[in-house]
């Protein structure tokens, strides 16, 4: 396969998690996503020894950006480590969030377009004033046909296009709404790993989760001063949760009539803070056994419910999470939940062969080429002035240096108050060969046209929009041109990153 995969680490640091309680109640085993090849995991499920790594991501358009995968696979490859290490089942699980609301998020998918830039198409866009709706309740709507059409004429040339095209087409349809296409889709591809995908928003998984979002209501008070008290210190070490906490604020969400909307502690009861809407703790605890589906954890307090529905010894999580992670840790004790370990996933590049091209061209490293500031265009288009005028500058240079040293002595000893002066005289001359420099450049730049957008191009396959890759493109093309063999060697130089992370000396067992 001509693709390189390049690790990037992250900077969290790996600890072995530990094993826990185990078993799941069979009852929630109706909330995972039917695909074929599923059945064996679930029936590793049953089993009382049973544990599990998993991680998550709200829905998006063709699945969303690169990191789901590479958070899939990464709870594929520790689940696999730790089971070998505690000689007992251990299965990756995706939490699909799809009780999420954020529609600006999961709206538009991105890849490289057949020209070699960077498409991206949004399905619509959501008014500011409208309903939060969440995710599982939004249809995908019309404007998919225009997507996977573009999509279809940028993988036409591709060897695995037809089927790509074809499972994206079975389940991002008008009709459906957009959390259970990217589930499905996911359950999907990730099934011959042995990936089970968690339905966050399934009527059983809204009921088990109930009891501890009332445990988080009744709390309300103690975990808002905790959660206040452990910001602080956070901060105070340096830390930036990401999160905002106070202000009588819930961990609890509630659809209202402005959609998926914040619980707010007012005593007697609740509110809501966009829609104002008043509730008291009996009125909760009413529709909570009538219409559970109607209320979710916030992004604290969803990662303990996960614990407590799933023996879950690991929860693996991209930068930002591990930062709100950290503070969430305060609301385990209070709500009597087991705490995973948070852990870093894998994170990295895909290089495909021209990317290598242009690297091996220009002389260039793949580290060269992502740096800001177009500087490989630059150092390439530098060695294309001509010999004679890269000594002048360099002679020139020298020159200047020399020459205004002699004159700043010479300042210091006749008036110590014009030495200064004399040193900016220094850097303007200094400035001048810099512009002649750039000036010089710039039409050779005109010139090699066709090199510098090469290497344009290239960085666009990397760093496209000027962002990670992972953050970025969707999963559907590269499958397309690399087919399922992709995945299976991500998820072997995801397992190998792992391992010579863990096993590093030092690293807590």
């Amino acid at each position: 396969m001509s693709l390189r995969i390049v690790t990037t680490p992250l900077s969290a640091s790996l600890a072995w998690p530990e094993p826990r309680a185990a078993g799941v109640d069979p009852g929630l085993l109706e909330a995972f996503v039917a695909a074929n090849g599923t059945a064996g995991s679930l029936n590793r499920l049953r089993d009382p020894a049973t544990l599990v790594v998993t991680t998550g991501q709200q829905p998006g358009l063709l699945t969303g950006p690169l990191y789901t995968i590479h958070k899939a696979l990464s709870a594929v490859a520790l689940a696999r480590i730790c089971e070998a290490r505690w000689r007992r089942p251990v299965v990756p699980v995706f939490w699909a969030a799809g009780g999420d609301h954020d529609f600006a998020e999961g709206n538009h998918a991105s890849w490289i377009g057949a020209d070699g830039t960077t498409v991206t198409m949004t399905l619509r866009e959501r008014s500011p004033d409208a309903p939060l709706t969440p995710l599982y309740r939004e249809p995908v709507g019309p404007e998919i046909t225009p997507v996977l059409d573009r999509l279809a004429q940028d993988l036409a040339q591709t060897e695995f296009g037809d089927q790509v095209l074809a499972l994206f087409r079975r389940w991002y349809t008008p009709e459906a709404n957009l959390a259970e296409s990217c589930a499905h889709v996911l359950a999907e591809l990730l099934a011959p790993f042995g990936v089970l995908v968690f339905d966050a928003t399934h009527p059983v998984a809204k009921r088990a989760q109930m009891p501890h979002l009332l445990a988080a209501l009744e709390r309300a008070e103690p975990l808002d001063r905790i959660l206040v008290e452990q910001h602080a210190r956070l901060t105070a070490a340096g830390h930036d949760p990401g999160v905002t906490v106070g202000d009588d604020a819930t961990l609890v969400m509630f659809e209202g009539e402005q959609g998926r909307d914040r619980l707010v502690a007012r005593s007697p009861g609740f509110k809501t803070r966009r829609s104002q809407e008043q509730l008291s703790l009996a009125e909760v605890e009413r529709l909570a056994a009538r219409e559970p589906g109607r209320f979710s954890p916030n992004v604290l307090l969803r990662p303990a419910i996960e614990s407590a529905l799933l023996p879950t010894v690991a929860y693996l999580a991209g930068p930002g999470e591990l930062r709100y992670l950290a503070l969430a840790e305060a609301v385990y004790p209070v709500l009597r939940i087991p705490r995973q370990a948070p852990l870093p996933r894998w994170s990295g590049l895909l290089v495909d062969a021209r990317v290598d091209r242009v690297l091996e061209k220009f002389k260039a490293t793949l580290e060269e080429l992502t740096e800001p500031g177009q500087k490989l265009e630059a150092r390439v288009i530098r060695e294309q002035l001509p010999a004679e005028a890269r000594e002048a500058l360099t002679s020139l240079r020298g020159a200047i240096s020399r020459g205004y040293e002699v004159l700043a002595r010479a300042a210091a000893a006749i008036d110590p108050t014009i030495e200064r002066p004399i040193q900016n005289l220094s850097s303007q001359a200094l400035a001048g060969t810099q512009e002649a420099e750039k000036k010089l450049v710039n039409h050779l730049k005109k010139r090699q046209l066709t090199e510098t957008q090469q290497i344009a191009r290239a960085r666009e396959l990397v760093l496209p929009l000027g962002k990670p890759q992972e953050r970025v493109h969707t999963v559907a093309p590269w499958l397309a041109r690399f087919g399922p063999s992709l995945l299976v060697d991500l998820e072997a130089t995801i397992e190998s990153w792992y391992r010579s992370g863990l096993e590093a000396p030092g690293v807590p067992a």
